[in-house]
């Protein structure tokens, strides 16, 4: 969209909120202030008309001004007496009167005000004022998430986890308000409405000079292709995330710019197969996908060789047998739809025993519960494991309450769409370096992986630690700057501990990106050059110990030299001991 355009729909979005809020003060109080005006006037008008007397005796009328400003003390309970004269009894008749006639408008007006303050439509409208103010002050990048169910707080979680701020939209106003009791590091603005109404995406902060990329994470297809093509139409170039499981909606979405779609379905089987070709490979994969603070999974391997039992052919269960026909693998497919099954499948209901016999589940090797229905899914494991202990399973669950259930089935594989996408979609925004590791990791082998995932757990123990990205810039690492740009800094020089140089500080260099190119796993002797950026994973105090080293010319002196000088400006001029700078 062009600028002026866009400042336009800014504009229009912030300005129709506020003006929905005056307007519904102005009809809700609308006749008791006609009431207090009414009672004013009539007040005013009576003391004007009805004669008083002065000190001479001689009848004389009291001006409007003089009556207005005797109203006004006397209607809001002040008092200051009778002026300019005592009044004669027939003023103070008309005074009573207009204030008993005064009490009953106030109280008329405050009783109309406290059920303004009551009414949900005000209230909504304060609040989308209030969340409008605050998403217009933040100054620092951030995220819009659209949709706040299991998906959208798994990532909200690791996004703070790593200092990233968002905004929330969602239809749902319960969801809305779990904002304020998660117990994130910093405030995330949140706003019930139609995520599908552009208008709303606007005022949760889609044309905000600091929206850095959009997520669409809501269970509706159809709105998250709202959701991409606002997006694309209305600020073309910003990153857009999209979840869904239709492959035509996908296809819709890439007809608009070039989102970054997630399909869990096609993840699944995408992951499958790596775990048939190299189970080290796909547990270093949803190790470094879960987050920091995530145990090691345990490394499992699919039968590579017999026959397989898919029991669900709808989206789910069409995209796994063709990946593991692609793998080489025999499937046999149950459905009780007879036109979902195509080829040599059984059409019957899976949880009958006859249906079940005739897929001959004493002679498979694998079995997978792919319905919609989690208590289908868990009775299908249930049935099949008594036919043949020796199946390996796998299993898509669709609600996140059946999670327990399915923890005490203990399956070999559980897909939940949910985390899928969330882990997927962290692993893209925590580092752009952590998504091209995981995309090109599988080609270097099982044995390599299994190389790393050992050097991890030595270091850091069965739980990940940090996973993190250095760039050896002159802004991010001025102290390193001298010997990166004369070639005398190395991987392994970078790496060793500020407190003790001959030992290494608990990380893990994963990815070395030069120019257009990366080193999966950089050895220890590998020159670093300017620009270079690594890939680490480690423990957070080594995370602590490198920035030191990037940043201090004297812990970059000893770390990559040997050479001890003091850190301070002026003993190192009293010693002599003057650490390397870029000048020299």
């Amino acid at each position: 969209m062009a600028g002026p355009a866009l400042r336009k729909w800014r504009l229009s979005a912030r300005s129709a909120e506020t003006s929905s809020t005056i307007f519904l003060i102005l009809r809700r109080m609308r006749a008791p202030l006609i009431v207090l005006i009414t009672i004013f006037a009539v007040s005013v008008l009576g003391l004007t008309l009805i004669p008083g007397r002065d000190e001479a005796g001689h009848a004389v009328r009291m001006g409007f001004f003089d009556a207005f400003y005797f109203m006004s003390y006397t209607a809001t309970t002040i008092g200051y007496g009778e002026i300019p004269q005592p009044f004669t009894g027939g003023q103070r008749l008309w005074v009573m009167a207009t204030i008993y006639l005064t009490v009953v408008g106030w109280a008329y007006a405050i009783g109309s005000l406290l059920t303004l303050l009551q009414d949900r439509a005000f209230r909504q409208a304060l609040a989308l004022q209030r969340f409008t103010r605050t998403v217009a002050r933040l100054r620092e990048p951030f995220l819009l998430i659209v949709g706040y169910g299991q998906t959208g707080q798994l990532l909200g979680r690791s996004l703070d986890a790593i200092g990233r701020r968002f905004v929330v939209l969602d239809a749902s106003g319960e969801r809305v308000d779990v904002l304020d009791i998660d117990s994130y590091h910093a405030d995330v603005p949140g706003l019930a409405a139609d995520a599908g109404d552009p208008q709303a995406l606007g005022v949760a902060g889609l044309g905000h000079p600091r929206c850095e990329g959009v997520l669409a994470l809501t269970d509706d297809d159809e709105v998250n292709l709202v959701v991409a093509m606002t997006a694309a139409l209305l600020r073309p170039g910003l990153p857009v995330i999209a979840r869904t499981v239709s492959p035509a909606i996908e296809q819709r979405m890439r007809a608009f710019g070039s989102p970054a779609v997630v399909n869990p379905f096609d993840r699944f089987g995408d992951h499958l197969r790596v775990a048939l070709r190299s189970p080290a490979s796909y547990q270093l994969m949803s190790w470094l996908e879960s987050g920091p603070g995530a145990e090691l999974p345990q490394r499992g391997r699919p039968p590579t060789a017999g026959r397989w039992v898919i029991c669900g052919y709808g989206r789910f269960g069409r995209k796994l047998a063709d990946d593991l026909r692609a793998e080489g693998l025999e499937i046999t497919v149950i459905d009780v739809r007879p036109d979902a099954v195509a080829g040599p499948g059984i059409v019957g209901d899976a949880s009958e025993p006859a249906v079940m016999a005739r897929a001959e589940l004493d002679r498979a090797v694998g079995f997978v519960a792919g319905t919609d229905n989690d208590t289908t899914n868990l009775s299908l494991i249930a049935a099949a494991r008594r036919i043949n202990p020796a199946l390996f399973i796998a299993s898509r669950q669709n609600r996140p309450a059946s999670a327990p259930l399915f923890a005490a089935m203990d399956t070999d594989r559980l897909l939940v769409p949910t985390e899928t996408v969330a882990r997927e979609i962290y692993a893209q925004l925590s580092t752009p370096l952590l998504w091209r590791f995981l995309q090109d990791m599988p080609g270097r082998g099982d044995d390599w992986a299994a190389g790393i995932i050992d050097r991890l757990t030595r270091l850091c123990g069965p739980h990940l630690g940090s996973v993190w990205k250095v760039e050896l810039t002159s802004r991010d690492a001025p102290a390193l700057e001298p010997y990166v740009r004369t070639g005398d800094a190395t991987v392994g020089g970078l790496l060793r501990s500020p407190q003790d140089r001959d030992q290494s500080v608990a990380a893990v260099p994963l990815l070395l990106h030069r120019d257009s190119g990366t080193i999966l796993g950089p050895d220890g002797d590998i020159t670093l050059e300017p620009g270079d950026q690594l890939l680490l994973a480690g423990r957070p105090s080594a995370r602590r110990a490198l920035l030191d080293t990037m940043t201090h010319h004297a812990v970059s002196e000893y770390v990559l030299t040997g050479r001890t000088v003091p850190s301070g400006w002026l003993w190192q001029r009293v010693t002599g001991k003057v650490p390397r700078r870029p000048s020299s």
